[in-house]
């Protein structure tokens, strides 16, 4: 009878009434329309022009777009009982104005305050370490937690970051000496495997110079050409035994001047 006496308002008031029934809805937003406390026709209407009747329908208007909510840095004990401070964000959106309308209050709150307590309580679970090596995976569970219980609110929630993690200073000083300690350990065992790997190549040359007693030789007057090219010197040297026995002299010397 109301939804009657409401429709003959409007065609007796015709047609100024007619600017009271049309609403626009924007692209991005949908109208949930109660009718004498009922949603109707069980969904959202837009976007575009709807009809609303002024005695009977109210509506409600929903945004569809993607909200960014910062969580604030929150105090967490970690697995390993160390205090952080960490921060994030939650990317959500609603998919189901009707949901978001007819089952909480206030989705936006009520989509805030869980991201709060449910980065507070995955993180508990984790250790220093692992919050600092995978804020990809752990920002990948608390996507997971938050889309499964916000789904009846008819939120998706599209993406979570961990913006920052601070430890305490004297926590950051002893992680540093540690990775310097590591650092060091590092360059010894680099060191010591490359002074290995030189013995091995001397001992190499000295089997392949025992091998050739020319190649010894010649090695010897290499040696002997550097240390002379590099300041001016004298060099005083026996030539081979060989050599000597087949000139007949039985001592000789050369004398090598480098300037």
């Amino acid at each position: 009878i109301l939804v009657s006496i409401s429709f003959l308002l409007v065609l007796i008031t015709l047609p100024f009434s007619i600017w009271a029934c049309i609403k626009v809805v924007r692209e991005y937003e949908r109208a949930v329309v109660f009718r004498l406390g009922r949603i109707l026709p069980k969904k959202a209407k837009g976007p575009g022009l709807i009809l609303i009747l002024p005695c009977t329908d109210t509506f409600i208007r929903v945004d569809l777009r993607t909200v960014t909510c910062n969580i604030p840095p929150q105090e967490i004990l970690t697995k390993d009982a160390v205090t952080t401070q960490v921060d994030g964000v939650v990317y959500y959106r609603i998919h189901s104005a009707v949901s978001a309308v007819a089952n909480v209050s206030d989705v936006h709150s009520a989509t805030f305050l869980l991201a709060q307590t449910t980065l507070r309580n995955v993180l508990g679970t984790k250790s220093l370490a692992q919050l600092l090596a995978g804020r990809e995976e752990i920002a990948h569970g608390i996507q997971d937690v938050l889309d499964s219980a916000t789904e009846q609110w008819g939120i998706k929630v599209a993406r979570v970051e961990i913006k920052d993690i601070r430890i305490p200073v004297a926590m950051q000083r002893t992680m540093a000496a540690e990775a310097e300690a590591a650092q060091e350990a590092r360059a010894k065992v680099v060191a010591a495997e490359g002074e290995r790997n030189a013995s091995k190549a001397l001992k190499q040359a000295s089997v392949v110079l025992a091998e050739s007693p020319a190649g010894l030789q010649l090695r010897y007057l290499q040696t002997l050409t550097t240390l002379a090219a590099e300041n001016n010197s004298t060099i005083v040297f026996p030539l081979p035994i060989n050599m000597l026995q087949n000139s007949g002299t039985k001592q000789f010397h050369l004398r090598f001047i480098s300037r």
